[in-house]
């Protein structure tokens, strides 16, 4: 079913941008920004769909270049440019006059902070799931070894093997990363701040997430710790928590 209805967007980079939007006749809209090699057809957004489309609620998903069926190669990749295309997209697709809600995912959260000074006067509300701002340095490069340090700055890749997953790092997305810090940003909104993150999330440090929080001033900030969670947060009942958050800011805002 989103299959059908998902659409390509033609990026300023010359990418094709995979996107969903699901348009209702409401003032505002969902944006769902996924994770480092991830993509838009996960348990979290399916499920944040539904939800809004139940509640008549704009929703919006996409997929960052080299990430699913958008075009482009991974390796060509970085953080300023899957956030220049996402900011295009949203830009491209949703009116002026709505008001933003964003839901960042791990690396998802980067991306929607980096976005917040453009859509500044838009953004009614922010959940960041298992959030993973400026992990390319603090959680990866400054626990590398001497030797993988070596090997990305000589042959400017490293595949890093976690799991099941090979993660192709290379020198000018570790680079890169560090033009995009936001953790020392002073954003100065009045809207609803709501970080879920696991007490077993073996990939994101809770750190990470309390100083999220410290980087709004004067937002209502919540942070829900899920017992037993680890970084995915895709159970049914991690789901319904979010879903739950998320239905508060829409009473909040007066929106429903």
């Amino acid at each position: 079913m989103n299959y059908k209805r998902s659409k390509y967007f033609l990026a300023s980079s010359g990418e094709k941008i995979k996107y969903l939007f699901v348009k209702k006749n409401s003032q505002i809209a969902v944006i769902f920004f996924h994770g480092f090699m991830s993509d838009m057809n996960g348990a979290k957004p399916a499920v944040i769909q539904r939800f809004c489309s139940r509640k008549k609620i704009n929703f919006l998903k996409f997929e960052y270049s080299g990430h699913g069926k958008s075009t482009g190669k991974f390796v060509k990749g970085n953080i300023s440019k899957w956030t220049s295309e996402a900011k295009q997209l949203i830009r491209s697709k949703i009116s002026k006059d709505k008001k933003l809600i964003f839901i960042g995912s791990s690396m998802g959260s980067w991306i929607a902070l980096n976005l917040f000074k453009y859509f500044k006067k838009k953004i009614k509300g922010f959940i960041g799931i298992a959030s993973a701002p400026e992990f390319l340095d603090r959680l990866m490069w400054k626990k590398f070894s001497k030797k993988i340090k070596k090997i990305i700055i000589t042959k400017k890749i490293y595949h890093l093997k976690k799991g099941d997953f090979t993660y192709p790092l290379t020198k000018q997305l570790i680079l890169n990363g560090r033009k995009n810090k936001v953790l020392n940003n002073k954003i100065k909104l009045k809207i609803p701040i709501v970080l879920f993150h696991g007490t077993r999330d073996k990939v994101v440090p809770l750190y990470i997430s309390k100083k999220i929080l410290k980087t709004f001033k004067k937002s209502q900030k919540k942070l829900v710790k899920i017992k037993n969670g680890n970084h995915s947060l895709s159970k049914k009942s991690d789901l319904k928590k979010i879903c739950y958050e998320l239905n508060l800011m829409f009473k909040n805002i007066n929106l429903i």
